[in-house]
C-alpha cells in the first residue's frame, strides 16, 4: 500500500467534492418516493411511506458509528500501510452490519409495535406503514453494512466509489419505484420493494468496488479478523461515537419539543428554518470526510506536520463554503423561505428567525470540523466528552434564555450549543498533534 501523494488544495477536493455530489442526490430520492405514491390520490400511502421511512431511518441512525469509526481506523491502518489490517477492518464492518440488520429482521415486531406506540398515526396509515416496513426491514442487513464499507473506501479517500454507490442505489430506486407503483400498481408496497432492491444493489456494487481487499487473505483470517485487542478498540471507539451521537440528537429533537411551546406557527417556522443547517451540514460533509481520511492517515504515518496540513487545508476550504452559504442565506434567504411556505404567517415568522440561518454556519463551521478532524483520529473519547459538556451547556442556557427570550432564546441556545463543542474540541486539539508525534506503541 503506497501513499497517496502530497497533501494539496486538490487532493482535498478530490475527497470532497464526490461526497458533496453524493448528497445531492439524497434529497431528490424523497421527492419522488413522495410525488409517485402522491400519484395515487390518496392521503393515507404518502403518509404511511413518510412515517415508515422516517421510522427505520431513526433505527439506521443509531448504527452511523459504524461509518465514522471504521473511517478513522481504516485511515490509520492506510496511513501505517498495514494492509493485512485494512482488510480485516472491512471484514468486521461487514460482520457488524449484518449482524445488525439481522437483529432488526428478527426484533421487527417489537420494533415496530415500539415505533407506533411513540408515534402514533390513524389505523389506515398504520396498516400502510407496516406494510411498507415489513418489507423494507429485509434489506437491514444491507443498509446497516454498506455504512462499514461506504466509511472503509472513504478512509482510502476513495470518494468516488461512494458517489457511485448513492447514484445506483437512488437510479435504481427511482426507476423501481415508477416501474412498481406507476406500471404495476403495486402502492405502497412498490416503493418498498424498490428501496429493497436498491439497499441490496447498492451493497453488491459495494463489494465489487472492495474487490481488493478480498484479493488478499486477511480478510479471511479468523486470528487478526477477531483478534481481542483490535476488537475491543473498535468497540470503545463506536460506543464513544453512539454516545456522542446520542447526545447530539437530543438537543435537535429537544429543540423541536422546545419549538412546540410556541405554537404552530413558531413550530412551522422552526422546521423551515432547520432546512438551512440540512444544507450546511450537507455541503460540509464531503470537507469532513476529507479530514476523517487524511487526519487518520497522517497519524497512521505518525506524521504529525501532515496532521496539521490536512486540519488546516479541509477546515480552510470549510470555512471559505461556509462564509459563502452565510451570504447566500442572507441574500436569497427570504425567497427560499417563500418557496418553502404558502403561509403568510409562517413566511414572516420565520423571516424574524433567518438572520440565525446567516450566523449559523459561521458560528458551527468549527465543530463540524473538528467533528471530522476527531474521527479520523479516533479520538472518540474526548469527542463523547466534549459533547457531554455542550449538551450540559445547551440545556443550562436554554431554558433561561427561553423564558428571557422566547423563540429567539431557544435559537440562541443551540448556537450557543455549536460554540461550546467547536470550542472544547478546539482546546483539545494539541493533543492530537502530540498523539501524532509518538512511536505508535507509545501513542
Amino acid at each position: 500500500m503506497a501513499d497517496a501523494g502530497p497533501l494539496t488544495h486538490r487532493r482535498v477536493l478530490t475527497i470532497a467534492l464526490p461526497i458533496v455530489l453524493s448528497n445531492a442526490t439524497v434529497p431528490i430520492l424523497g421527492i419522488v418516493d413522495t410525488g409517485v405514491v402522491g400519484q395515487l390520490g390518496q392521503a393515507a400511502p404518502i403518509g404511511a411511506v413518510g412515517i415508515g421511512a422516517v421510522i427505520l431511518s431513526a433505527v439506521y441512525w443509531i448504527f452511523g458509528f459504524l461509518r465514522m469509526g471504521t473511517t478513522g481506523l481504516t485511515a490509520q491502518a492506510a496511513g501505517a500501510l498495514n494492509t493485512d489490517e485494512v482488510q480485516a477492518l472491512l471484514s468486521r464492518a461487514l460482520l457488524i452490519g449484518l449482524g445488525a440488520g439481522a437483529v432488526m429482521i428478527a426484533a421487527q415486531v417489537w420494533l415496530f409495535a415500539g415505533a407506533f406506540i411513540v408515534s402514533p398515526a390513524s389505523t389506515e396509515v398504520e396498516s400502510l406503514a407496516r406494510e411498507y416496513m415489513a418489507i423494507r426491514v429485509w434489506s437491514a442487513p444491507a443498509t446497516i453494512a454498506l455504512y462499514g464499507v461506504t466509511g472503509w473506501l472513504i478512509g482510502q479517500e476513495r470518494t468516488r466509489a461512494v458517489l457511485a454507490i448513492q447514484v445506483l442505489m437512488n437510479g435504481a430506486n427511482i426507476g423501481l419505484d415508477l416501474l412498481f407503483v406507476l406500471g404495476f400498481d403495486w402502492g405502497v408496497a412498490g416503493v418498498a420493494w424498490a428501496t429493497f432492491l436498491a439497499e441490496w444493489a447498492g451493497l453488491a456494487l459495494g463489494l465489487w468496488l472492495c474487490r481488493d481487499a478480498f484479493a488478499g487473505t486477511a480478510w479471511r483470517s479468523v486470528d487478526r479478523v477477531f483478534d481481542k485487542v483490535r476488537l475491543a478498540r473498535m468497540a470503545v471507539v463506536n460506543t464513544d461515537i453512539l454516545i456522542r451521537s446520542v447526545l447530539l440528537q437530543a438537543i435537535f429533537v429537544s429543540f423541536l419539543f422546545f419549538g412546540a411551546d410556541f405554537g404552530d406557527v413558531q413550530l412551522a417556522a422552526n422546521q423551515i428554518l432547520l432546512q438551512f443547517l440540512h444544507v450546511t451540514a450537507y455541503a460540509l460533509d464531503g470537507f469532513a470526510f476529507a479530514a476523517e481520511a487524511l487526519v487518520g492517515r497522517a497519524l497512521g504515518a505518525r506524521a504529525r506536520d501532515s496532521l496539521r496540513r490536512s486540519a488546516i487545508l479541509s477546515s480552510g476550504w470549510a470555512v471559505g463554503i461556509c462564509i459563502g452559504l452565510a451570504v447566500c442565506f442572507a441574500a436569497f434567504g427570504g425567497m427560499i423561505v417563500d418557496i418553502m411556505a404558502k403561509s403568510d404567517a409562517v413566511r414572516d415568522a420565520a423571516r424574524i428567525y433567518l438572520p440565525y440561518m446567516v450566523a449559523a454556519p459561521v458560528v458551527g463551521v468549527a465543530a463540524w470540523m473538528l467533528d471530522g478532524i476527531f474521527i479520523g483520529a479516533t479520538r472518540t473519547r474526548d469527542m463523547r466528552n466534549m459533547m457531554i459538556v455542550s449538551a450540559i451547556a445547551y440545556f443550562a442556557a436554554v431554558i433561561p434564555l427561553m423564558a428571557a427570550f422566547g423563540n429567539h432564546g431557544l435559537w440562541l441556545g443551540l448556537l450557543f450549543s455549536f460554540v461550546v463543542r467547536g470550542a472544547t474540541l478546539g482546546w483539545k486539539y494539541p493533543a492530537l498533534e502530540r498523539q501524532a508525534s509518538k512511536p505508535v506503541r507509545a501513542a
